[in-house]
C-alpha cells in the first residue's frame, strides 16, 4: 500500500523521485533511479576550476539539483509519462495533486538551499546575486517548457524557433549552473562570460542529444519507451528538421500524422521512415557535435588548469555521445 503524503510523508515522495528510497520510504537497493546530477556537477566544476576550492558551491549545487527535479516532477505530469529513470513517476503512483505539491516543495527546498551559501563565508551580496540568477534561470526554463507544450499542437515550428525554445527550457539551467559556480569563485567578468557561453552551447548539445535518444534511444538504457516522443507528437529536433526538409507525400504524411489526437504504431513507423528519408538522425548528431565544439571553444578562451580542460573535454564528449 502506498503511503499517504501528508505531513512528514511528503518527503517520501521527494526522496522517491530522487531515487533514494522506495515507495515505502525504505532506502533504495540500487542507485539506478538516481539522476545524472549534471547541473550540480557543472556548478562545482566551474567553482573549482577558477578557485581550486569547491566547498562554497555545495549549497548552490544542491539547490540546482532540487530545482531541476522539481521541473521533472511537473514535466512528467504534463507529458503523462508513467516512467522515469527506470521506475514509475510520482504522479502515476500518488496522483496529480500530490505530485504537484511535491514539485512545489522541491522548488521551495531548492530556493532555501541556495540561501545557505551565506553560511560558508560568501558575502550577502554574492549570495543574493546567485540566488537571483537561480530564480531567473528556472523562470526562463518554465517559459521554455510552455513553448515546448505549445509546439505540440503546431506543425509550423521552425528550427530557429526550436533552438530558441531549448535555449530556455534546457540551456538556461545548465548555463545558470556554470555561471553560479563561476560567480562563487571570481568576480572576473571574462571568466563568468566564458562559462556562460560554455553552458549555452553545452545545453544545446545536451537537448538535441536528448531528442535523438527520445526517437532512436535504447529503451533498456534510457528508461523510456523508444519512439515515445513521436507518440506524444512532440516537436523534437528530428521532427522539426523533417517538417522543414520533407516534400511531397512525405511532408503530407507528417502533417496529417501530427494533426491527429492519438498516434498508432503505424503512424510511428511512418514518421521514423520519413526521418530516415531526410537524414534527420545524422543531421541531429552533426548539430550536437557542432554545439559541443562551440562549447570547448568558449571555455578555451580563458586560462584554466590543465585538469579542468581535460574534465571539460570529457564532459562535452559524454554529453554529445551519451546513451541515457
Amino acid at each position: 500500500m502506498l503511503p499517504s503524503p501528508g505531513g512528514a510523508d511528503l518527503y517520501v515522495l521527494l526522496r522517491y523521485h530522487l531515487g533514494w528510497v522506495d515507495t515505502s520510504g525504505r532506502p533504495a537497493e540500487s542507485p539506478i533511479s538516481q539522476g545524472k546530477a549534471i547541473r550540480p556537477t557543472l556548478c562545482l566544476f566551474a567553482c573549482e576550476a577558477l578557485e581550486e576550492h569547491l566547498s562554497k558551491a555545495l549549497p548552490a549545487a544542491a539547490a540546482l539539483e532540487l530545482i531541476h527535479n522539481f521541473s521533472l516532477i511537473h514535466d512528467d505530469i504534463q507529458d503523462r509519462d508513467r516512467e522515469r529513470r527506470h521506475q514509475p513517476t510520482v504522479w502515476s503512483l500518488w496522483g496529480v495533486p500530490k505530485a504537484l505539491v511535491s514539485g512545489n516543495a522541491m522548488q521551495s527546498a531548492g530556493d532555501l538551499a541556495m540561501l545557505e551559501t551565506v553560511r560558508l563565508g560568501v558575502s550577502p551580496e554574492t549570495t543574493l546575486k546567485v540566488s537571483h540568477l537561480l530564480t531567473q534561470s528556472y523562470l526562463e526554463m518554465i517559459q521554455g517548457q510552455c513553448l515546448d507544450l505549445a509546439y505540440e499542437s503546431r506543425t509550423s515550428v521552425t528550427a530557429d524557433e526550436y533552438l530558441d525554445m531549448i535555449a530556455q527550457k534546457t540551456g538556461s539551467l545548465i548555463r545558470g549552473s556554470l555561471e553560479i559556480g563561476a560567480l562563487l569563485a571570481t568576480d572576473d567578468p571574462a571568466s563568468v562570460a566564458a562559462f556562460s557561453r560554455f553552458g549555452s552551447c553545452l545545453g544545446r548539445a545536451f537537448q538535441i542529444r536528448d531528442d535523438f535518444l527520445g526517437v532512436w534511444g535504447n529503451e533498456a538504457t534510457t528508461g523510456k519507451a523508444a519512439g515515445n516522443d513521436i507518440r506524444r507528437r512532440k516537436k523534437s529536433f528530428p521532427v522539426v528538421f523533417a517538417l522543414e526538409q520533407a516534400t511531397g507525400n512525405a511532408r503530407n504524411d507528417l502533417l496529417q500524422i501530427y494533426q491527429r489526437e492519438q498516434l498508432g504504431e503505424d503512424d510511428v513507423e511512418r514518421v521514423l521512415a520519413v526521418l530516415d528519408e531526410v537524414g534527420a538522425q545524422a543531421h541531429s548528431q552533426r548539430l550536437t557535435e557542432a554545439s559541443a565544439e562551440e562549447a570547448l571553444k568558449a571555455i578555451g578562451s580563458i586560462s584554466l588548469p590543465h585538469w579542468a580542460m581535460e574534465e571539460a573535454e570529457s564532459l562535452v564528449d559524454f554529453v554529445a555521445k551519451r546513451e541515457y
